[in-house]
């Protein structure tokens, strides 16, 4: 990676090395300004999405389905790529409620989707196949409609920015294997990591593992995400817990096992009602920046961006755990 230094707020950079660190990450005074901006790509991950229950009521009932989006979609379309785990079907017939585990949403929120800014959605978690294989493919086929790409079915998909190619892996961890979606299989993982690497510059991996309402990360999601690095992925974003989780360097390669909640209606505490936006900056196919973005979620369901005492706060106990 490429040293950053800076003077007046304008980096430039220096031919030797220098790999991220947990310390760098966090570095408040640190900033990439327009370094490179011809080469310089940002990546945008979210937390958990979850257009589902009293999300759903609500844009259903209001009929505004950009509703959910209103207050980040302007921070979602600045990026160059922005990827989301995606934990709502879209189905036709949703039922309206505000309780139950069994999730899905009002096909018209494909309109809000849409708009948001969100190029890439990951499809490998618990949630996305409860309505089964047929809420699978509706949601496949209106999310490719509109444009956005879909991982965590069947191998890597890939998306070109400023000349470099970005491979997306997904795996979920979490019940048991779905048709129709990719299971955390280590043979898998391995094989699909190896025909990325030969048609992409960055490998991205996304996991859903993981338990939930802790800042604990187990032993098994610690062996995921080195296997994966050991066998050639360059970034790993986890979610499923719905708090935020520590990071983690290893092997010079940045592991995010959990980004929090991003949208979805667990209002009970403040911790799932908060969360961060990953994003990452590379010059070409080098990770050079991280940055998080604390969002807090209100009215059950739309997150807003969190600023000043309350951004440093959710930093803070971020970096301290």
């Amino acid at each position: 990676l490429n040293k950053i230094e800076f003077g007046d707020n304008k980096p430039f950079i220096k031919e030797q090395t220098n790999p991220i660190t947990i310390e760098s990450i966090f570095n408040k005074e640190k900033r990439l300004g327009d370094l490179a901006s011809e080469d310089t790509i940002t990546l945008l991950a979210t937390g958990d999405l979850v257009i589902a229950r009293s999300v759903n009521y609500q844009t259903v009932t209001q009929k505004d389905f950009n509703w959910p989006f209103e207050k980040t979609s302007s921070l979602l379309n600045s990026a160059d790529i922005t990827f989301a785990n995606f934990e709502s079907p879209l189905v036709e017939n949703c039922p309206l409620t505000n309780e139950g585990m069994v999730f899905c949403a009002d096909v018209r929120n494909i309109e809000g989707v849409e708009k948001s800014g969100i190029d890439i959605v990951s499809f490998a978690n618990n949630h996305l196949g409860n309505y089964g294989i047929k809420g699978i493919n509706s949601t496949k086929s209106l999310l490719n409609s509109r444009g956005i790409l879909i991982t965590g079915m069947d191998g890597p998909i890939y998306k070109t920015a400023k000349g470099t190619r970005f491979a997306f892996l997904g795996y979920n961890a979490i019940g048991y294997k779905e048709k129709g979606i990719s299971w955390a299989e280590k043979e898998k993982i391995k094989k699909e990591i190896s025909v990325a690497k030969e048609n992409a510059d960055v490998i991205v991996v996304t996991f859903h593992w993981g338990i939930e309402y802790t800042t604990e990360i187990t032993d098994y999601q610690k062996e995921l995400a080195y296997f994966a690095i050991d066998n050639g992925a360059d970034l790993i974003v986890g979610n499923h817990p719905h708090w935020i989780q520590p990071v983690e360097i290893y092997k010079n390669k940045a592991i995010f096992y959990s980004l929090g909640n991003f949208m979805f209606d667990q209002m009970w505490s403040e911790k799932t009602k908060q969360g961060v936006l990953g994003k990452y900056t590379f010059n070409k196919n080098n990770l050079v920046d991280v940055e998080f973005i604390p969002i807090q979620i209100e009215n059950y369901g739309q997150p807003y961006i969190l600023i000043g005492d309350q951004r440093d706060k959710v930093l803070n106990e971020m970096y301290q755990n």
